[in-house]
């Protein structure tokens, strides 16, 4: 059964409509903080002792801790609750987590990241696009702008009570993840890059593959990348560009030709047909982004989830993520890369909105 503490949680989480209980309201103080004093821990740090610089990463900690909490209660509140009281409240549990596993991940990203423009507060969206209660007020923190469609989903029909975490990677960060007593933590074992690059290898059966997915992103943007995983280990990724057409022009010119020879053509003799279209994509030219595009929606993202991830608040707030990281950096839009024959991309981005 939930215990009492975890019952409090839940009550002031949700205690009344414009008035929060303490622990959304912690979280509310912490997140306006965090972003109002993000540049203390900018890169390059002048002081890596700085007391300012200290402080952020102390509060960052505390926030992390208390989503951590929040998520762990909406795990509990699927495995204990009844079913009467599980429909009737889930909905607004399921929306917090996925709302706080975005925000999470976006400090995270803060921490270790040099805001280059203002993060945009999103004013420029309508007033119907927030919604109401701790959900919208951590909604309008988030520099995500006009994407209100991200957040209108219906929850699941059957509650997952699957533990989520969601981070950023970083080229020099030595992350790594494992479940523990029914929690995600760092473990800090092994690469990113090559840990993240083995689990697409797995996912996709092909190391070739893993490349063609993730590859160009990871060698020219890996600031703008961030992983899903659940106790499984990694089961999706997002990915970024803040300056699309500088990162395509690096793709085709560097990028690419290295692939190339690291993969010639006939190294796919012989392999299975998912290897052989891996090789294919290195070694054919890559459709031209008409310059309109570029000029109107600066960046470019990708993004993608194992299949055994049902639940598309955690597809979802990968997406926010991404999105506030880029906005935040002052990008004013994103556009996808995806082949009309790609039946699977074309339903994965559609149910995002």
């Amino acid at each position: 059964s939930l215990t009492l503490g975890e019952v409090q949680m839940l009550v002031e989480l949700f205690y009344l409509p414009y008035h929060h209980g303490p622990l959304a309201q912690h979280l509310l103080e912490h997140f306006r903080w965090l972003r109002a004093n993000s540049l203390s821990v900018a890169v390059p740090v002048t002081a890596p002792d700085d007391c300012e610089g200290m402080q952020w990463r102390g509060r960052a900690q505390s926030f992390q801790l208390l989503c951590a909490q929040t998520c762990r209660l909406h795990n509990r509140f699927v495995s204990s609750a009844s079913r009467a009281l599980l429909y009737d409240l889930h909905p607004y549990l399921w929306d917090i987590r996925n709302m706080l596993l975005a925000a999470s991940a976006f400090v995270l990203w803060l921490g270790c990241q040099s805001i280059t423009a203002p993060i945009l507060l999103g004013g420029d969206a309508e007033p119907w696009a927030h919604r109401g209660g701790l959900f919208g007020e951590l909604q309008a923190l988030l520099p995500v702008g006009n994407s209100c469609d991200l957040f209108y989903h219906p929850p699941p029909l059957f509650p997952s009570s699957q533990l989520y975490l969601l981070h950023p990677l970083l080229p020099l960060d030595k992350v790594g993840a494992t479940a523990r007593r029914g929690g995600l933590h760092h473990s800090g074992q092994s690469s990113p890059l090559h840990g993240l690059l083995g689990s697409m290898w797995q996912l996709s059966g092909a190391s070739a593959l893993a490349g063609r997915l993730l590859g160009s992103f990871l060698s020219l943007s890996p600031e703008y990348t961030f992983v899903l995983e659940d106790e499984g280990g990694p089961c999706g990724y997002a990915a970024g560009a803040l300056c699309a057409e500088g990162f395509l022009q690096q793709r085709d010119s560097s990028w690419l030709p290295a692939m190339r020879h690291k993969y010639p053509r006939d190294l796919g003799a012989g392999a299975p047909a998912l290897g052989q279209e891996a090789l294919l994509f290195f070694h054919t030219e890559p459709p031209a982004v008409p310059l309109p595009v570029l000029r109107r929606f600066p960046s470019l993202v990708q993004l993608g989830t194992a299949p055994r991830v049902l639940d598309v608040g955690a597809s979802r707030s990968l997406a926010i993520c991404l999105l506030s990281a880029l906005r935040a950096n002052g990008s004013r839009g994103v556009f996808c890369q995806v082949s009309a024959a790609d039946q699977q991309q074309l339903s994965f981005y559609s149910k995002l909105g």
